[in-house]
Formats: structure tokens, sequence, C-alpha cells
């Protein structure tokens, strides 16, 4: 999108109404608080983002007490990254949260809270629909902060052996004792899986294994599940933008 005869972009925000260029798109409630809260005029430039790979630019047409609106001038469409599906080990509820944050940055392409054992004896703990929600506007956050296109699909929580597994993936499991994560991911399409506090039960990673996840390690200490999640998603982006031609 070429901007030199627009306004500077000065704010992105998430829309679940279409970007199409012409049109005029109202911001949600919340976002229009944003605007106001940000001193935002009409004339200042507004990116839009639909988590769904549509960016679109233009101008802010109006902002008060009751809403705000966005001219839209031009829009881009941008192709997906290379899939990485996170399976998070329902813990912490803040640290889940700092991780959705730093997944939708990284582009995560779905999450999915994974019941382990060790998972029941966290509190307070994130999961339910309850905190799905707060994980969503976390995502939304971050998603509009780091002016990305693609938003993660939340999936349901489920116990470890219910996972979804896109077909084409590489099952990792995050293991102190694997090999190491680089080799493993390939570059390819990656869904990767981690216990929470305290870590996965030995019965447990076993009955993985033997379901095909390969065990894969990062660091030769024990991480904290965020800091495990953050690095993994990070190494296995790195290496997928490595193979590009």
């Amino acid at each position: 999108m070429d901007r030199d005869d627009r306004s500077p972009i000065v704010a992105t925000f998430f829309t679940e109404t279409p970007i199409v260029a012409g049109s005029t798109v109202a911001l949600s409630e919340s976002a229009a608080h944003h605007a106001r809260v940000k001193r935002l005029d009409v004339g200042d430039g507004i990116r839009l983002t639909d988590g769904r790979g549509t960016l679109g630019e233009g101008e802010l047409t109006a902002v008060g007490k009751n809403g705000a609106e966005v001219r839209v001038d031009a829009t881009q469409s941008v192709a997906r990254p290379t899939p990485i599906h996170l399976r998070v080990p329902i813990g912490d509820r803040d640290r889940m949260l700092m991780l959705a944050e730093k997944a939708t940055e990284l582009a995560v392409a779905s999450w999915q809270g994974v019941r382990f054992r060790r998972s029941m004896s966290v509190s307070p703990r994130g999961e339910g629909s309850a905190f799905a929600d707060k994980v969503r506007a976390r995502m939304v956050s971050a998603l509009e902060q780091s002016g990305g296109a693609w938003l993660p699909r939340i999936l349901t929580d489920v116990a470890p052996e219910a996972v979804s597994i896109p077909a084409n993936a590489t099952r990792i499991l995050l293991d102190v004792h694997g090999e190491a994560l680089l080799r493993v991911s390939g570059g390819g399409e990656s869904v990767v899986m981690f216990g929470p506090e305290g870590g996965i039960e030995e019965a447990e990673r076993d009955a993985l294994v033997a379901a095909g996840w390969r065990p894969a390690t990062l660091a030769s200490t024990i991480l904290r599940f965020e800091t495990a999640g953050i690095a993994a998603i990070a190494v296995i982006r790195g290496g997928q933008l490595f193979k590009e031609p």
C-alpha cells in the first residue's frame, strides 16, 4: 500500500467488519474508546486489520462519544506464515495471557489449552470459555500493537490425548531431554506442546511419544512454560524464514 499521498499511520485497530477499499468502517465501542484516549482526530491515518489476512489503510473520518469511523482508502492481502500451532498447558492465568500476547506477535496459527494432570494443582489457572474470551482480547490487543494480519484461532481446552493435530504438521513435545528443537522442527508446519508448572508426568510423556510426538529441547535447564512457549515459537519461526527462498 503506497502511502505517499496519505496521512501517516498513527494507530492500528482490529475490526470484524470486512475491509473493502472505498468503504467506511465503524470501529467497535472499545476501539472507539481507545481512539479517544489516544486523542486521535479526524484526518489521522489509521490501519485496520481483520485478523484473517487483510489490512486496510485510510483516515479517521469521525470520532466522538458514541463511536468512530474510518474511511478505507486501500487494502492489502497478507499471506499466512507457515503455520505454528501452540498446544498450551493450562497453568497460571497471567502467565498464559502473556504467552498469548507474544504468540500473536509471532503469528501463531492456533492456540489450544491442554489439561495435564499437574494443571489441576495450579490456582488460579486459566481455563474455560470465560478465560478464552480474555485470551482473545489479549490477542486482539497484541495484533493491533504489532500491526499483524492474522489472529490465532482459539480451540476448546482438551486432555493431551485429544489435542487437535493438523494432518501435515510435525508433532513437537518440548522436553529438556529431547533433540535440538531446530533439528526436529525442520522448518515446516509444526504443532508444539509443553507441560505446566512441574512438567509433564512420565506416563503422559510416554503416551505422547508413543503417539508420534517428538521430544525436543531448547536449553539444558528447565524453563517456565511461558518462556518455553515463546522461545519455541521464535526458534521455529526463525528456521522457517531461513528456509524461504
